[in-house]
């Protein structure tokens, strides 16, 4: 690690000083985000039909290209992008020269590959002993399913976390954005900066080992335990109202969630009373009979049936923000279901700055992507540069470890085999 990390002048980058080298890929390019937007040098090494992330889309205007990736874009916002052939001896040694000046590497390849090019975590603290070795890998670097080929959707499942998502009635359904992968990555970074920070202490490096797997295992909340402890199962609930007065239901551009009914020891049901009575809904009195504070007559079928025609009638004519504006003033929980565009638009995140607007010289364009959901007083995170075109900086970056350009670092299998 960088001496200048003992004592950052204020505004400088949290993590200045740190060298990154990000050879992960699709599984963990996320973690070198999270080093790289808070001023660390990431060093996105890629092959060189570039890092797998670049041909996955969405992609910008549904133009596919290797600079038009979304989820690339926003995942290697602040790298440098270095081209090497990890499978030449040219592209093993110049990796080797990069060990040597840097703190962290992170690396997604199979158990047994990384060993294979005499780049493992052993061999690579050979030449750095302070050197913090993370890999993120589907099950883990050991286990009988070390070695088991796997993508977000299996290891969701794998994790437990898929048969508690969707509707009772329908098969399981996943969450989009592989956030098994974030999930794994945001485990790895915090894992490699304690990591970091004990070599800054002792001189010592070390290897962190993350599963994806385990990493969906710890989303689980209690759903393990309430098996352990009581033989039950979670399932499926989406779109189930538990009882009257409480859950999801529609309104005239969109969705609302309330919490009102089932807990008659607060004031949320007399509100709630009281607002509709206001509103002059139509068989509100009926809500007043004492029946309604009871919790087993809430969760009928009767209960939610005659509440849903009642509430739904009134609700169908106000928009998220009418209902939500009125119950607020009423005391009555509600929260308007966001989509994206809603999101985009919200004045909180605006008025924090949460959406950042980030050139993009490949698109010639710029593209707004999401900021940090943390803000630092004296080191504060910022977009740098955007995510980079492939091999941008691969002259540069071999220069500063004494190689003339990318042919002294790196042979093509043509060359290799003519």
């Amino acid at each position: 690690m960088n001496a200048a990390l003992a004592s950052l002048p204020d505004g400088q980058d949290a993590l200045a000083g740190l060298r990154v080298l990000d050879l992960s890929g699709r599984w963990g390019n996320y973690c070198g985000k999270l080093f790289a937007d808070l001023g660390a040098d990431v060093i996105l090494i890629e092959p060189p039909q570039g890092s797998p992330l670049r041909h996955v889309g969405p992609f910008v205007a549904d133009r596919v290209s290797l600079e038009g990736s979304i989820p690339f874009l926003y995942q290697n916002t602040n790298k440098r992008s270095l081209v090497l052939d990890l499978d030449s001896g040219d592209g093993q040694s110049a990796l080797r020269r990069l060990i040597a000046t840097a703190d962290l590497l992170i690396e997604t390849e199979a158990p047994g590959a990384m060993e294979a090019r005499g780049l493992s975590a052993a061999q690579a603290r050979k030449i750095r002993p302070s050197l913090v070795y993370t890999s993120i890998t589907p099950f883990g670097r050991s286990g009988p399913y070390a070695h088991y080929a796997a993508d977000d959707l299996t290891l969701m499942a794998m994790g437990g976390l898929l048969t508690m998502a969707g509707y009772p009635d329908q098969p399981p359904l996943v969450a989009y954005g592989e956030q098994a992968y974030s999930a794994a990555s945001l485990y790895a970074a915090v894992g490699s900066l304690m990591a970091i920070y004990r070599a800054e202490l002792t001189g010592e490096g070390e290897t962190i080992d993350v599963s994806i797997q385990e990493s969906v295992v710890m989303g689980l909340e209690n759903a393990a335990q309430s098996y352990d402890l009581q033989g039950l199962v979670r399932r499926r609930d989406a779109g189930v109202t538990r009882r009257a007065g409480s859950g999801l239901y529609p309104c005239r551009d969109g969705y609302i969630y309330m919490l009102a009914g089932g807990i008659g020891e607060t004031r949320f049901w007399s509100n709630f009373l009281d607002w509709l009575s206001d509103e002059k809904v139509e068989g509100i009195d009926e809500f007043r009979d004492e029946r309604w504070l009871n919790v087993e007559f809430l969760m009928s079928e009767q209960a939610k049936d005659r509440f849903n025609r009642i509430f739904d009638a009134f609700a169908r004519t106000r928009t998220k923000a009418q209902l939500y504006g009125a119950a607020s003033r009423w005391r009555v929980p509600i929260a308007p279901v966001a989509n994206p565009a809603d999101v985009l638009a919200s004045a909180q995140l605006r008025h924090r700055g949460f959406f950042v607007n980030v050139p993009s010289p490949a698109l010639g364009r710029e593209i707004t992507l999401p900021g940090a959901p943390y803000q630092l007083s004296d080191s504060p995170w910022r977009v740098r540069r955007p995510a980079p075109a492939l091999g941008a900086h691969t002259v540069e970056i071999l220069r500063e470890i004494g190689l003339d350009g990318p042919r002294d670092a790196q042979s093509t299998r043509a060359e290799r085999t003519a």
